[in-house]
C-alpha cells in the first residue's frame, strides 16, 4: 500500500502519472492481479479479503485523481506561460473596403444630379407593354423593338428594357416642370466584352413649358456632367435616333486614353461615345396627356462609364466577382 502511495505521489508529470495507473489500474496492473487471488481464497476469508482490497482501490484512486489534477494544472500553466501572446505588441492587419466600381460609378452620377436638383425615381423590373414600348413611341411592330432584344415572359410582361418606363409612370403622376432621374438595373439578350444581359442605367428627363426647355439646355448640361465624371474633355453631338427623341443625338467625348489623339480603345478616331441624348419626341407627350411641353431626356449606361474611368477591359469582369479585381479599388 505504502510503496504504491509513493509511487502516485513521485509522479512529476502526465506522462508518469499515466504510467502509474496502467501499473495500477489498468487489466494486468496490481490492483486485477490481486483480485484474481479471490479464486484460491476460502469462502470464510473472500468477504474480508475483497472488503480491504476495494478499501485500498478507493484510497488510491482518490490519491490518483487528487495528484492528476495537481499536475494538469501544472502543465497547463507551463502551456500558457510557453504560447502567452504581448497583446501591447497586436497590430491590427484588417483591410478596408470599397464600393464595387458599378455602384461607386452609381452614386457618382446620381450625387451630380441631386446636387442639379433632380429628383430620384424608381419604378418596377417587370413592366407591361404599354410603359416599356408604346408610351415611348414603340407601336407594335415597330423596327426598333428589335434593338432591345427583350426578355418577354408568359404573361405578357417583360423584363424592363430601359428605366425609361420610370419616366412614364412619372409623367402620369407629376405635373410639369420637373428635372428627375431613374437610375436601376434593365435587361437584355445580349453577352459579349462590353454587354451582359443585366446591366444598369440612369436616364433623365426635364420637362417644362415649351419656350423653357431647349437643346441648348440639354447639351450645357451635358457638358458640365460629362467633365464632371471625366475631367477636362472635349464633348460632341452627333445626329443619331432613338424612337422616343427627336432630333436625336449620341454624345462622344475626347479619348481620356489618348487624349484624343487616336489608339486602340477608340479605334484612332480620338472619341468616345458615351451616351443618347435628345429632345423628346410629341408622340411620348401624347401618350401621357401633356400639350404645350418640351422636354429633353438622355441615357447613361453605367458599366460603360465604370470600364472608362476603371479602366476595365471586359465588362464581364464586373459581374464574375473575382477578388482580384475587386481588390484593386479599395
Amino acid at each position: 500500500m505504502k510503496e504504491l502511495e509513493e509511487k502516485i505521489s513521485n509522479s512529476k508529470n502526465l506522462k508518469e502519472i499515466e504510467e502509474v495507473r496502467i501499473e495500477i489500474f489498468g487489466k494486468k496492473g496490481v490492483l486485477a492481479t490481486q483480485f484474481a487471488k479471490m479464486k484460491d481464497i476460502p469462502n470464510e476469508e473472500k468477504k474480508d479479503f475483497a472488503k480491504n482490497l476495494n478499501i485500498l482501490k478507493a484510497n488510491l484512486q482518490k490519491l490518483f485523481e487528487l495528484k492528476k489534477e495537481e499536475l494538469y494544472l501544472k502543465h497547463l500553466e507551463q502551456t500558457l506561460k510557453e504560447k502567452a501572446v504581448d497583446v501591447s505588441s497586436f497590430k491590427y492587419q484588417g483591410e478596408s473596403g470599397a464600393l464595387h466600381p458599378v455602384n461607386f460609378t452609381m452614386d457618382r452620377i446620381i450625387d451630380y444630379f441631386v446636387s442639379m436638383n433632380f429628383e430620384v425615381a424608381e419604378g418596377p423590373l417587370v413592366e407591361d407593354d404599354f410603359h416599356n414600348f408604346q408610351a415611348l413611341n414603340l407601336p407594335e411592330y415597330h423596327p426598333a423593338r428589335e434593338m432591345q432584344d427583350t426578355f418577354y415572359l408568359d404573361n405578357g410582361l417583360v423584363l424592363r428594357t430601359h428605366t425609361s418606363p420610370v419616366q412614364i409612370r412619372y409623367m402620369k403622376k407629376n405635373r410639369p416642370p420637373f428635372k428627375m432621374i431613374s437610375p436601376g438595373a434593365v435587361f437584355r439578350k445580349d453577352m459579349d466584352l462590353t454587354h451582359t444581359p443585366m446591366f444598369h442605367q440612369v436616364e433623365a428627363l426635364v420637362v417644362a413649358k415649351e419656350a423653357e426647355v431647349s437643346f441648348a439646355n440639354l447639351k450645357s448640361i451635358l457638358v458640365d456632367f460629362l467633365r464632371y465624371m471625366f475631367g477636362d474633355v472635349n464633348v460632341r453631338f452627333r445626329p443619331s435616333f432613338f424612337p422616343f427623341t427627336e432630333p436625336s443625338a449620341e454624345v462622344d467625348i475626347s479619348c481620356i486614353f489618348c487624349k484624343g489623339e487616336g489608339c486602340r480603345v477608340c479605334s484612332h478616331t480620338g472619341w468616345l461615345e458615351v451616351l443618347g441624348s435628345g429632345m423628346v419626341d410629341p408622340n411620348v407627350f401624347k401618350a401621357v396627356e401633356y400639350e404645350g411641353m418640351s422636354g429633353y431626356a438622355f441615357g447613361i449606361g453605367v458599366e460603360r462609364f465604370a470600364m472608362l474611368i476603371h479602366r476595365i477591359g471586359d465588362l464581364r469582369s464586373l459581374f464574375e466577382g473575382d477578388i482580384r479585381l475587386l481588390e484593386q479599388f479599395r
